[in-house]
């Protein structure tokens, strides 16, 4: 089976997560998923096959060589994001792409325009795999899996190709931040690891977020509008006056590169009692740590002109793993080496949001993480080139030839 037939048939399983129910695997269909690549792996010969009740597989391909060689991993992700359904997809595939606009669905007015997606310019002459605009596509991270079984596929079809033990998971529930929560690194037993979730072709990650959510809630007093001079305290005002005291500028839509930024993601209340969720994020530590007492200086000065109005719970999601990496910058340095041997640039740039390998980084397995070739993800324009899962493919076998020289 090649790697387009893989991708082709994983993208069929509905795995969408959700972080409303409280269980790990969230959703049944990625426990479902899990069992089918469980077979799959098993019908390969592959060996300490494990598939947990919380819908974590993992599974080896052992060395082939005497040498003394360091056991690494690959990693991805069963689940696709919330934002859009990923039931029913209906993948097709636009070969030798000519540069035009593509129209996804005949029965639809959806499409993919070079003028406004011009990601897809640089792809002229490959084959893209498309929606049909009514659901996400899944390449977020079914090509990651995809790419990491047909390179243990093609190492197995290759053994004069030397390498180590080969140790490869997959789990559940990343697109709602708990991929690692549950993941056994012990278990797993790798020297390092290397997450396939990226993005675009060269992309190499090991620097992301400092992460944390807030939750801001404001109580007020309802009185009859009529007769409610000096006795009426609207919530929704004092929520929308802590809105406007934090920077207008340091926003999502405002931000790029390492920038970081306040997210005011939801706002749900009535004059009695509003409540804004915020996500925080910046790469620099020092930064992080100074944007959360910002926002609880701001609901100190809140609540010094309308007392006892206003709390804030934040809680820490996930940190920078750059400084679990830079001891150990040899790993970047291998993939770097072996994407230049795949025939791609590397290139080396900030994760503007979170990865499974951040937290694993932080529970003592370095975890970079490298291009799985989707773009738009998340959504009804994701796309992702053949040639891109290809090339994933072939840097993931030469990261273990390189580790085995």
């Amino acid at each position: 089976m090649n790697i387009t037939d893989r991708f082709l048939r994983y993208v069929k399983f509905d795995t969408q997560s959700d972080e409303l129910t409280n269980l790990t695997p969230s959703t049944p269909g990625q426990y479902k998923f899990a069992q089918a690549l469980q077979k799959e792996l098993q019908e390969m010969g592959l060996e300490e096959i494990t598939l947990d009740d919380n819908g974590y597989l993992m599974a080896t391909l052992p060395a082939n060589t005497d040498k003394k060689v360091p056991t690494i991993g690959f990693i991805a992700h069963l689940d696709t994001a919330t934002d859009l359904s990923g039931h029913n997809v209906k993948p097709r595939i636009v070969d030798n792409y000519d540069g035009s606009v593509i129209k996804l669905n005949p029965d639809n007015d959806y499409v993919l325009d070079p003028s406004e997606f011009p990601e897809l310019l640089a792809h002229i002459g490959e084959d893209l795999i498309v929606t049909d605009g009514t659901t996400l596509l899944g390449a977020d991270d079914k090509a990651g899996i995809a790419e990491i079984i047909s390179a243990v596929a093609y190492l197995q079809e290759h053994p004069e190709i030397k390498h180590g033990k080969i140790r490869i998971a997959f789990n559940p529930d990343e697109e709602i931040g708990m991929g690692a929560h549950k993941f056994d690194v012990k278990l797993f037993g790798c020297d390092w690891a290397y997450t396939m979730d990226g993005g675009e072709v060269g992309e190499l990650e090991y620097e992301n977020f400092n992460a944390a959510s807030a939750k801001v809630t404001f109580k007020g007093r309802n009185v009859h509008p009529g007769a409610a001079k000096h006795k009426m305290v609207n919530s929704i005002r004092i929520a929308n006056q802590f809105i406007l005291m934090l920077p207008r500028w340091e926003t999502p839509e405002h931000t790029e590169g390492y920038e970081g930024f306040y997210h005011l993601m939801a706002v749900q209340g009535g004059v009695e009692e509003t409540t804004l969720t915020y996500i925080i994020r910046d790469h620099d530590r020092d930064r992080f740590e100074r944007r959360k007492k910002e926002m609880e200086h701001l609901v100190r000065k809140t609540n010094n002109e309308f007392p006892g109005c206003c709390t804030i719970e934040i809680k820490d999601q996930y940190y920078n793993m750059r400084e679990k990496i830079e001891p150990v910058m040899h790993i970047i340095e291998t993939a770097e080496k072996a994407m230049r041997l795949a025939g791609v640039t590397p290139k080396v740039q900030p994760i503007r949001g979170g990865t499974d390998g951040a937290q694993l980084s932080f529970k003592g397995l370095p975890c970079p993480n490298i291009f799985a070739g989707g773009i738009n993800m998340h959504g009804r324009y994701e796309f992702v080139p053949v040639q891109s899962m290809e090339k994933a493919r072939d840097v993931i076998v030469e990261i273990c030839k390189i580790v085995a020289e």
